[in-house]
């Protein structure tokens, strides 16, 4: 087993487990002992990789971005999660999490989310199955995620804010797990991201693991660098899955900074984290000398996320991969430049991941792969007012 994966107690290396309260138990063992048999069987094989081709659209391309390889001097690669059925990523899991859940005999499906994303990815197959769907959104967020709330709701989805904290990502898992412990017998609850207790960071990143898969068949031999951006860190973990033991692949992590690392305005765990438990895992999170959460900020509402997944607290510490930190004004001058360049606009999660090029050593036989997580619809109110396109 590669020693980048999970171990038979749930960690990956110092980091994982599932720290849970005793009303949670019967949840947390229910998906442990099935998860695994059910996804090897070939009934669930067939189901998720039909929905993934036909329903999704995939495989999804990996474009080679000229204008892009010309100004940085390299072969720099787009793969085009922005181009899957609603618009990002993020459905990769809920095709493999809505199946699960129907072979668990779920009936209720809760999720939380905070660009919307997710929502949208969970209240899309709770659509296409025919099953309840409550999606829990900070409050904030709500506001500034507007277009993702009106798609939740157009597909059925009931969308809860909530309103304690910084009402922004943490706030709205924590409302999802509070809703999950009183809800135990029917409720499935689609963790969005490689985050919470074993086994949901391997489970979501098994499902996202496509995203490499597909890499690895696309692009001819190895690539130099892969880049994905990093909140909970679901895309990048989906990008980086089938490169773990492939040591000569650069794996690069791009956090929000926000208005910078020096400033108390950032989100960017890995570089000012320190070990903790938060959402029923062990992870780098920020937090006070006290242990308290230090609230996070981004400008993009799916890396304001005061912790990370431990798989890549692991990779991390073990530095198997590399993480930088991105500012919200950095950001912003990416999705311009790809914008221009490419014809593409970005979401603002994924112009983090493209903010780094500059900063890399590049070299013209160099083939760097960016996932590109999803795309910048949902963040137009923001390009907006940012880039002054009123």
């Amino acid at each position: 087993m590669s020693k980048y994966q999970v171990d038979s107690n749930g960690f990956y290396g110092e980091f994982g487990g599932a720290f849970i309260p005793e009303l949670l138990y019967p949840n947390i063992e229910e998906l442990r002992d099935n998860y695994l048999e059910i996804e090897k069987s070939a009934e669930f094989q067939q189901e998720f990789k039909a929905l993934l081709k036909d329903y999704v659209g995939r495989p999804t391309p990996l474009f080679l971005a000229r204008r892009l390889s010309e100004k940085y001097g390299a072969q720099i690669y787009l793969k085009r999660e922005d181009l899957c059925h609603t618009g990002a990523h993020k459905v990769n899991n809920t095709i493999g999490q809505i199946i699960l859940a129907e072979k668990l005999g779920k009936k209720r499906i809760i999720a939380e989310t905070g660009a919307g994303q997710h929502g949208v990815a969970t209240a899309t197959v709770c659509a296409l199955k025919g099953l309840d769907c409550i999606v829990y959104m900070g409050e904030k967020d709500i506001e500034r995620q507007a277009p993702n709330v009106a798609r939740m709701k157009m597909l059925g989805a009931e969308v809860r804010p909530a309103t304690s904290g910084s009402k922004t990502l943490k706030d709205a898992t924590n409302e999802a797990m509070r809703d999950w412990i009183n809800n135990p017998e029917d409720t499935h609850y689609i963790i969005g991201s490689v985050v919470g207790p074993h086994p949901y960071p391997d489970m979501v990143a098994r499902y996202q693991s496509v995203i490499s898969e597909e890499i690895k068949n696309q692009l001819e031999g190895l690539p130099d660098y892969v880049i994905a951006c990093v909140g909970g860190g679901s895309n990048a973990m989906g990008a980086f899955y089938h490169f773990l033991d492939d040591e000569e692949v650069q794996l690069i992590g791009v956090e929000a900074a926000g208005w910078g690392v020096e400033t108390d305005k950032t989100a960017a765990t890995l570089s000012l984290g320190t070990p903790g438990v938060l959402h029923a895992s062990r992870s780098i999170m920020m937090q006070d000398a006290d242990g308290q959460v230090i609230e996070p900020h981004s400008i993009s509402a799916g890396l304001d996320y005061p912790g990370i997944g431990p798989a890549h607290a692991w990779l991390k510490v073990s530095q198997r991969a590399t993480y930088m930190a991105v500012t919200d004004q950095s950001a912003l001058e990416a999705a311009t430049e790809v914008s221009r360049l490419e014809g593409i606009i970005p979401a603002l999660e994924t112009a983090h991941a493209f903010s780094v090029l500059k900063d890399l050593n590049l070299k013209p036989t160099d083939k760097v792969v960016i996932n590109l997580s999803g795309r910048g619809d949902k963040d137009m109110d923001t390009y907006m007012k940012e880039l002054n396109l009123r």
